[in-house]
């Protein structure tokens, strides 16, 4: 060790370039966790916040949300309790004027169910009719107001922003919260739909029609599209770049020594 300590202090220069390369190459693996992880959240925010543990869709929907719709015959024989809900899920365009385009992710929810109640608002109040909205604070990052009136794709009518929430991001899109009515008015092939989902935080919450079928919340969000293969492109970045820098450093001490 004394030998060690004593040939570090002849040879700074040199030893000064190994630390320098071991802290540079240890920035960049937090860097790439730090991206993984923010990106991972990105995906999940929306749901982690609704704390669910069992989602139904409908069985051919390849538990995609965004392909499931759910009519009310097909949920007449469900009895919810406090902790079950609907939604309602579309991929939209908000618009408005004087204001860039932004790609979001529409949900629609009954006020009466937990995931409305436990909505955290960073300012404004909740939707009370179906021409008002709660959306993410990116909005009002990117310029959008309260009380500014926003349109969707090329629906008719204009919604109201009334809230910002924090956190509620889904695959990666700001997320705009709205009421179940307003999500069936865009759902234009039929009029019977009841839903996309039913959303539990009951872990024995279980399908009652053949259509139907219930999944873990876990599954259902490594379906995500792009969520499983994102994740593991950047484990095996971090994975290989931790190898690769053991492999270089243990080759520059071998030539030292």
């Amino acid at each position: 060790m004394f030998l060690a300590l004593k040939e570090i202090k002849r040879e700074k220069l040199r030893y000064g370039l190994i630390i320098s390369m071991i802290v540079l190459i240890a920035y960049l693996i937090f860097v790439l966790t730090s991206l993984a992880l923010g990106l991972s959240q990105e995906n999940t925010q929306a749901i982690d916040s609704w704390h669910i543990k069992r989602i139904v869709l409908d069985k051919d929907s390849d538990i995609n949300l965004s392909q499931s719709l759910i009519t009310k015959k097909e949920l007449s024989a469900f009895k919810l309790s406090r902790k079950d809900a609907y939604i309602g899920q579309a991929s939209i365009v908000v618009k408005s004027k004087g204001n860039k385009k932004e790609s979001a992710q529409f949900i629609g929810l009954d006020k009466h169910q937990f995931i409305f109640k436990n909505i955290k608002l960073v300012s404004g109040r909740k939707a009370a009719s179906n021409r008002e909205i709660v959306v993410d604070e990116q909005f009002k990052d990117d310029g959008y107001r309260l009380g500014e009136k926003v349109s969707f794709n090329s629906f008719s009518g204009k919604y109201q922003i009334v809230g910002f929430t924090k956190g509620a991001k889904l695959s990666v899109a700001p997320v705009v919260y709205g009421t179940l009515s307003a999500w069936k008015k865009m759902q234009s092939s039929r009029r019977d739909f009841k839903a996309s989902a039913v959303v539990s935080q009951s872990s024995n919450f279980e399908a009652t029609n053949s259509q139907l079928k219930s999944y873990s919340s876990g599954k259902f969000i490594n379906q995500l599209p792009g969520y499983s293969a994102q994740n593991s492109t950047f484990t095996f970045m971090i994975a290989f770049l931790m190898i690769i820098s053991l492999i270089v450093i243990a080759v520059f001490l071998y030539i030292l020594t």
